[in-house]
């Protein structure tokens, strides 16, 4: 067997249908597009959300709601998880760079530390928000809070 040999595999290759040659080919006259209309014509492409007509659902349904541009969404980050993050690390200090590493945020995140779970030790967390039961949390324990 050579590259001289190959065919494809028995009915798996398909013909085109001949349109628009002649009304003896079966297929002539409108080419099986139909008479009259938009899609009888060249260059006929429907609207997106077209719905013949019919006033279309984008335009039926009211708009309502916006959308603030100005929000800043922030990764919520409980006290427990940094918590067994210094146990783990044998941490004093923990800021973002310590928080990419461990995987909680990626690079460009902003962090707010909330206050679910406790605290055993002191610690000095670097964060770009608080929440108020976080910030006594970590000063009851002699810890620092140092906002971003």
């Amino acid at each position: 067997m050579d590259l001289s040999n190959l065919k494809p595999a028995k009915g798996s290759v398909k013909r085109n249908r001949r349109l628009g040659r002649g009304q003896g080919s079966g297929r002539g006259g409108t080419s099986t597009r139909g008479h009259k209309g938009a899609k009888q014509r060249s260059g006929y492409k429907k609207k997106i959300g077209f719905e013949g007509g019919q006033m279309p659902l984008q335009r039926r349904v009211p708009k309502y709601g916006f959308k603030n541009i100005n929000r800043k969404e922030y990764k919520g980050i409980n006290l427990g998880v940094l918590q067994n993050l210094a146990d783990k690390k044998n941490l004093e200090k923990i800021d973002p760079e310590v928080m990419i590493s461990a995987g909680l945020i990626s690079k460009n995140t902003l962090v707010k530390i909330l206050g679910k779970g406790t605290l055993e030790r002191k610690l000095e967390v670097h964060a770009h928000a608080f929440s108020k039961s976080a910030v006594t949390a970590i000063e009851a324990k002699n810890g620092a809070v140092v906002k971003i």
